[in-house]
């Protein structure tokens, strides 16, 4: 899409909503809450806003080897199940530490975001109230 705007599913421009790598800090939470199987992650990105936008199961197992390489998560053969072994995956420790940095920085964005919202809802209110003709004269933006 031009200026990087794409289309959701009615056909109507939309902003992109893109925090970079977003999917690696989702697979490091996905494998710290238990060990997991790379077909099972599809499902839990879900409700992290991939529903709409699923991500393909070989980016996530191509992220789960650059995790594992970096020393991030480790992974075993599972064999106990029938069927064919699956590979399972499980946070390390330095995993863990990546983990909290990624939540350190997203908490930030968190905090930005918000301001820039509460910044944005201000300004259309004092909008809207000037353009109805019940305030006179530009509204000064809240500097926080």
């Amino acid at each position: 899409m031009p200026n990087g705007r794409r289309r959701n599913r009615e056909g109507a421009q939309t902003c992109p909503r893109h925090i970079d790598r977003f999917l690696e800090p989702c697979l490091l939470l996905l494998v710290h809450c238990s060990e997991i199987h790379g077909y099972e992650l599809v499902d839990g990105l879900n409700p992290f806003g991939f529903e709409q936008n699923p991500v393909d199961s070989s980016t996530i197992y191509r992220f789960l080897r650059e995790l594992e390489d970096r020393g991030f998560v480790s992974s075993r053969w599972d064999t106990s199940n029938a069927g064919p072994a699956r590979r399972v995956y499980q946070t390390t420790e330095q995993g863990h530490q990546y983990l909290a940095m990624w939540v350190r920085d997203l908490r930030e964005t968190d905090r930005v975001l918000h301001h820039f919202l509460d910044t944005y809802d201000v300004h259309m209110h004092a909008h809207k109230r000037q353009i109805s003709g019940e305030m006179p004269g530009n509204s000064p933006l809240p500097i926080a």
